[in-house]
């Protein structure tokens, strides 16, 4: 199979440009993840798991942009003109050491990715039979990548055409690879709206106020469809033979970091968001709670409660909409915190 579209050197420094733009946009929504786990919370109540898979996503994307540097400046300076074939023979050697090392990498942050989302699958849903066929495509994406990795490193009859070097073998467990990658983001996140969803259409008759939990899945479709997007137009372009595979796959890992903050981010926003509204409300019934002492017009006061966890919110506040709602409807003033 011989390899189409631009020269695999320059494809190659172009993967390295276009990281570095997106791994630059990963770091700001770092950042910016951080200050909304962090801002007015004592140490002891940061959600410390979700700041560890941060932490780990941003340093894993870091090493694989650094060694994805070193790889492009080995074969472009160091062994350009020691290297038999020059910069495009190095390139298309996927036995290489610096290729493996960013294989593994990037078979890391998608387990951890993957792996995120089924937890939070898991804790809306609080069934382990849900989560059976998630675990089992993400076992699966574990084999195929130690086996790309594996296949990778076996190969002996090394051209100066990379698709013609990985035909085969290492070519079918590529594949494999990412089918198992996608259909595990695909099923774990499409179960994850769904519930939130059908959370959504039977609290909606009842809710006393104007929270709503559509703006949540909106965030988890994006990340989904941008995530599966990418790794959808990767996975073309391999079995199309073509060297902009390159860039792409490449682009994945800043990617995945930056589907993960955006979640965090968004559910910050409408936890802040969600404080106000509640704020206003309960000023305005104690107001009419002062003003009409008449025992027909009890007082109501609600409170809204969210939980810091990104991962358990949206399975909570429906319940205390709900409960609020049922109490209204009873004539019974009720203050939830």
């Amino acid at each position: 199979m011989a390899s189409t579209g631009i020269a695999l050197d320059a494809a190659c420094l172009m993967a390295v440009a276009l990281e570095g733009i997106v791994y630059g946009f990963s770091v700001l929504l770092f950042v910016g993840t951080m200050w909304t786990l962090t801002w007015k919370q004592r140490m002891q109540d940061v959600n410390r798991p979700i700041a560890i898979v941060a932490i780990l996503l941003l340093i894993i994307s870091t090493a694989h942009i650094v060694v994805n540097i070193i790889r492009v400046e080995d074969g472009l300076v160091k062994y350009r003109d020691t290297y038999p074939g020059g910069p495009v023979a190095f390139f298309a050697d996927p036995s290489q050491p610096t290729l493996s090392i960013l294989h593994a990498l990037y078979i890391l942050q998608t387990l951890l990715a993957d792996g995120v989302v089924i937890y939070r699958c898991y804790v809306v849903w609080q069934s382990i039979l849900v989560v059976i066929l998630p675990c089992m495509l993400w076992c699966s994406v574990a084999v195929t990548g130690v086996f790309v990795i594996y296949s990778y490193s076996a190969v002996t009859n090394i051209t100066g055409d990379f698709f013609a070097n990985v035909v085969g073998q290492p070519t079918h467990w590529v594949t494999a690879f990412f089918a198992s990658t996608m259909s595990t983001n695909l099923l774990s996140s499409g179960l994850l709206v769904y519930r939130i969803w059908t959370v959504e259409r039977n609290i909606s008759t009842v809710r006393t106020t104007r929270n709503t939990l559509i703006p949540i899945l909106r965030m988890l479709v994006d990340a989904a469809v941008l995530y599966t997007v990418v790794l959808f137009i990767a996975l073309v372009l391999y079995l199309c033979a073509n060297n902009g595979e390159e860039p792409a796959v490449d682009m994945i890992m800043p990617i995945i970091s930056i589907a993960f903050y955006m979640v965090l981010i968004r559910l910050a926003i409408n936890r802040k968001n969600r404080s106000l509204l509640s704020t206003i409300e309960t000023t305005i019934a104690m107001e009419q709670g002062n003003s009409q002492q008449s025992p027909r017009h009890p007082l109501r006061v609600h409170v809204s409660k969210y939980a810091h966890s990104d991962s358990t919110s949206a399975s909570r506040i429906p319940y205390e909409d709900q409960q609020s709602s049922f109490n209204a409807e009873s004539g019974k003033g009720s203050m939830q915190s």
